[in-house]
């Protein structure tokens, strides 16, 4: 009960830190920050914020570009950028002219154009680069990729779609050793560090956003929207986890991934389904197949069209954790069930998706479910 109450401390305060109040100025939404990388052409990327009242006038100016808007009803305003080849750094500014005459100028400094990758999942996702065979290395190498801009958000979950987060662990930050080493489980989340840092390199040196989104021991129900629960007949349920409230279904898909879908996205990687191996096993392949869906058919939307429909989708499939191989159920099926039944991906159920096989990466003597051998399988597509 003291550990309930002391999260439910932390996040009563992040709550009011972030609470959607312009103190009668234009703003940025919350995550849209100095140091961060939006998505470079041929997409074209999104930057939105909130004005002091709905009908205000914005303009926004970047390099040679120049957009106006205007605010909608719930004050927010939303630009959608000519595509932009070249990688900057550039400073966005946005302007508006106050009721009271007065015009007043907010600005994002370096910005990177190149690829926004979402890391999200469960424990195995959030497992930070301090916690991981290689991190010391990789976390004294990080000054080394100053293009790899990095975001974790908070565990704070949601009843209900919101537009912006609820917490941050991690502002948009340059890769460094203190960005990368942050503490054990809550940044910088390893498998997302490592893909981005591989793809940087492999992409001569394009810039990467990396955006971790992940809660240790969650189920897959609690990342769907409601219409993908409804399409898999999964009936509302709720799990609790050791010192966090009760979480329902679709409560962090609210909360940690709808805020984004705002924003222009170049792919998705995905460590989860330890915690599906004795819930809902059999409905596996339909919720992971339709949670993909929606998460392409909603981002497509709500960036009219700028995200991909078919954005690239990439998961590990799970390590093994029992050293027997006379084992049928739990993580097999689970394996079985993230190819979608079909037993390799892409196929015909879900196209666009890549798998990194963990099977041969037990993490022997430690016996743990969270294997510490990340960079066998950080693989680009």
């Amino acid at each position: 009960m003291m550990m309930n109450s002391m999260w439910l401390t932390i996040v009563f305060v992040l709550v009011i830190f972030v609470v959607k109040n312009t103190n009668g100025l234009p703003r940025f939404a919350n995550y849209f920050q100095d140091h961060m990388v939006l998505q470079r052409a041929p997409q074209r990327a999104i930057v939105w914020g909130y004005a002091d009242s709905s009908n205000a006038s914005i303009t926004l100016r970047m390099n040679n570009q120049i957009h106006t808007t205007v605010s909608l009803s719930e004050s927010i305003w939303s630009v959608t950028l000519d595509p932009v080849s070249d990688e900057g750094p550039f400073d966005i500014h946005v302007s508006q002219s106050l009721t009271n005459g007065t015009n007043v100028t907010i600005t994002l400094h370096d910005i990177l154009f190149g690829d926004v990758w979402i890391c999200s999942g469960q424990s195995n996702m959030q497992m930070s680069v301090i916690d991981v065979f290689n991190g010391t290395e990789e976390i004294n190498n990080a000054g080394n990729f100053t293009k790899l801009r990095l975001f974790t958000v908070a565990l704070i979950p949601s009843a209900s779609p919101i537009e912006e987060l609820l917490g941050m662990w991690l502002n948009w930050s340059v890769a460094s050793p203190q960005s990368v080493g942050g503490p054990s489980f809550t940044y910088m989340s390893a498998v997302c560090w490592l893909y981005g840092r591989m793809i940087h390199q492999a992409l001569n040196g394009r810039p990467m956003g990396l955006i971790a989104t992940s809660w240790g021991g969650t189920n897959i129900e609690l990342w769907m929207p409601p219409q993908a629960l409804q399409d898999c007949k999964i009936s509302n349920g709720n799990l609790n986890i050791d010192g966090a409230p009760t979480l329902n279904n679709s409560n962090l898909f609210n909360s940690m991934i709808y805020p984004f879908t705002r924003m222009t996205i170049y792919g998705v990687i995905w460590y989860q389904g330890e915690s599906n191996a004795e819930h809902n096993r059999d409905k596996y392949s339909c919720a992971f197949s339709k949670m993909i869906e929606y998460w392409r058919m909603v981002w497509y939307a709500r960036t009219n069209g700028s995200t991909d429909l078919q954005f690239p989708f990439g998961f590990v499939q799970l390590a093994t954790f029992e050293n027997n191989s006379m084992i049928v159920g739990g993580f097999p099926w689970i394996r079985w069930h993230q190819t979608f039944d079909v037993g390799y991906v892409p196929n015909n159920v879900v196209p666009k998706v890549f798998m990194a096989v963990a099977l041969d990466l037990r993490d022997d003597p430690n016996r743990s479910v969270q294997e510490k051998n990340k960079i066998s399988y950080s693989y680009y597509n």
